[in-house]
């Protein structure tokens, strides 16, 4: 039976049809896992291979011990989405820099790198830490329009911290090329670090030449005995980021084995220290937590089949060989590429653009002398940015949901970020030395 469907979809006209219904399954809303599984169908009966073979491959994602750092980050974030730590986070950051101008502002971009970086999902972020900053940004004295720009933009900051999921992705499905040289998911992290704190120091002398438009924050004042309380208040979370980022650094610890510390330590500090999370809810919040890794495999699982076919039928060399003719400056395909990623970033969430997009450009990327390590540096950049971008960035929807407004106001107050995020992402992009200079590479 394999074999007649195998034969069958040989045929250019069937294929023809089949491309047709994925488009308009596609427009219908039909799950991503899907398309990309039949996509991959057609590649493999196209190449004359079993079909059988898309299972086999969706099966390898059982032999990658690197993918146990998923769920057990996942259901880390989950747990501290839960709890009382949002507020805890932003309590201390308010103690420290608070009084400082334009210090409210820049609480809420710490605070919102932090736990993206913690949950690896923005639109968590936006729900977790919205109501508790923006009655306080408000409160502060700041504007209607910045107050909802810096929270609808800050949501997707995380994603170049460890230990962001779609650091992980980027690198499980770059393996899959067998670059040279390789992509370590260790030097992705660190790697991140300087461009995600250049994004946020950009964003925080943009939020202190605000702040002289605001006389109620200004009369604020340090208060030494409110930081002390806010220290010990998150005396259990504060060592957290720190241990995570040293045991990266080290190299001397796999993300797995990180993953399992950090997913312990936060079940004990949240159901049994802190108790802000009752032992009945566990079962529920990780389920709700599954959900997510569910879908996240699914469709990493489908994007190994796809990434296989395309590597077998030599996809992307032929792709690099019709841009180099087109194309012979790197500079000139850089530009490109930014534009081709802020787009995909608008139209696609970030684990799709992730599994579609990697297994195309990054070849083309190499050949143009780009290292891999850098390139999803690049790459993870331009999609936190589109996630904010119309038409369907889908922190502009979550927001809109959130704070209760329009999105045309978002995508107003969102403006002077979006400039400042994509003048860093050039940066990135046109100094490598920012993404490589911490690794011997």
């Amino acid at each position: 039976m394999m074999e007649q469907i195998t034969l069958l979809l040989q045929s250019n006209l069937v294929l023809i049809f089949c491309g047709v219904l994925l488009v308009l399954f596609a427009a219908a809303g039909a799950p991503f896992f899907a398309l990309i599984a039949a996509v991959a169908m057609l590649g493999f009966a196209r190449a004359g291979y079993d079909l059988t073979g898309v299972m086999v491959e969706f099966n390898r994602i059982s032999e990658m011990p690197v993918l146990i750092a998923i769920p057990l980050f996942t259901i880390a974030g989950y747990l501290l989405a839960e709890s009382r730590t949002p507020q805890r986070i932003v309590r201390l950051a308010n103690a420290a820099i608070g009084a400082v101008p334009g210090g409210l502002a820049i609480v809420a971009l710490l605070a919102c790198a932090a736990f993206t970086a913690l949950t690896g999902a923005s639109g968590v972020t936006i729900v977790a830490l919205g109501a508790v900053l923006l009655p306080a940004l408000r409160q502060g004295g700041y504007d209607e329009r910045f107050t909802l720009g810096l929270l609808t933009t800050s949501g997707s900051l995380g994603m170049l911290f460890a230990p962001a999921l779609p650091l992980i992705i980027y690198g499980v499905v770059a393996q899959q090329l067998n670059t040279n040289p390789p992509v370590v998911i260790q030097d992705l992290f660190i790697a991140g670090a300087l461009p995600g704190i250049m994004m946020i120091l950009a964003l925080a002398i943009y939020s202190y030449i605000k702040a002289p438009r605001i006389p109620v924050e200004s009369k604020s004042r340090f208060n030494a005995s409110e930081l002390t309380a806010a220290l010990k208040d998150s005396v259990w979370e504060l060592p957290l980021p720190f241990v995570v980022l040293a045991a990266i650094m080290s190299g001397k610890v796999a993300p797995g084995e990180i993953a399992a510390v950090t997913a312990l330590y936060v079940i004990f500090v949240v159901l049994i220290v802190r108790r802000e999370v009752r032992f009945s809810d566990l079962g529920r919040v990780m389920r709700e937590a599954m959900v997510l890794v569910g879908a996240i495999m699914t469709i990493l699982g489908m994007s190994l089949a796809l990434t296989n076919m395309l590597i077998d039928q030599e996809i992307p060399t032929k792709l690099f060989e019709f841009v180099q003719l087109h194309i012979d400056s790197k500079i000139v395909f850089l530009i490109i590429l930014n534009v081709f990623l802020l787009v995909f970033g608008m139209l696609l969430e970030g684990f799709p653009a992730i599994v579609i997009l990697t297994p195309l450009l990054l070849p083309i990327a190499i050949g143009y002398g780009i290292d891999p390590i850098h390139f999803g540096i690049i790459f993870v950049a331009n999609l936190q940015i589109g996630l904010f971008l119309p038409p369907i960035g889908m922190n502009l929807f979550i927001a809109s949901m959130r704070f209760k407004v329009p999105i045309t106001q978002l995508i107003r107050a969102s403006v002077p970020f979006f400039l400042i995020l994509l003048a860093c992402t050039l940066i990135i992009t046109y100094v490598p030395a920012l993404s490589l200079g911490m690794l011997d590479r």
